[in-house]
């Protein structure tokens, strides 16, 4: 509709949640549109735009989408009702190996932390993967801070499995494994 053919007080077809329902137009709001009462529910809604409305709703339209929408069930709001089915269990996931190609960080520590016979920050291990040429900064300000995330990350996802161990505050070294 447009703006110029709608008249505060007159009643108006609007599409509400998903049903088509009769309101009245109460007042213009100085926000812009219109405020409104759903005929249907009695409720108060606003009409922001005149494209909202579908057209006037006459005596015989009004009364007969009034009773079909008052029969019609209310839906609720309520979450999704998830499947009973049991969680599947996560599959054990294979030990990477390190692509021919370039190698990712934490591959490169790994790697750093197998030829240290001592633990080391991940200051350290940045200098020592540079220095062997394993693996360069892509350019970030605090590559140190993200193998630092990134190891702790692996350290809670994988657990016992994981490459890691922290030895002490900020320093880390090659799991032993059995």
């Amino acid at each position: 509709m447009k703006t110029s053919e709608i008249k505060v007080g007159g009643t108006y077809l609007t599409k509400v949640t998903n049903s088509v329902v009769p309101v009245r137009l109460d007042r213009e709001n100085p926000h812009g549109g219109w405020d409104a009462t759903n005929l249907v529910t009695n409720k108060r809604v606003r009409i922001k735009t005149a494209q909202r409305l579908r057209g006037p709703a006459n005596r015989k339209t009004e009364s007969k989408d009034i009773m079909l929408a008052a029969s019609a069930p209310v839906p609720k709001a309520t979450k999704p009702v998830k499947d009973a089915t049991p969680a599947k269990a996560a599959k054990p996931q294979a030990t990477r190996e390190p692509k021919a190609g370039k190698m990712s960080a934490l591959d490169a520590a790994a790697k750093v932390l197998g030829e240290s016979a001592t633990p080391m920050t991940t200051g350290e291990m940045i200098e020592a993967m540079a220095a062997k040429g394993l693996w360069t900064s892509p350019g970030g300000k605090t590559p140190a801070a993200t193998l630092y995330s990134a190891i702790l990350r692996e350290l809670k996802v994988k657990g016992a499995a994981s490459r890691f161990t922290k030895t002490e505050r900020g320093k880390f070294a090659l799991a032993a494994k059995s």
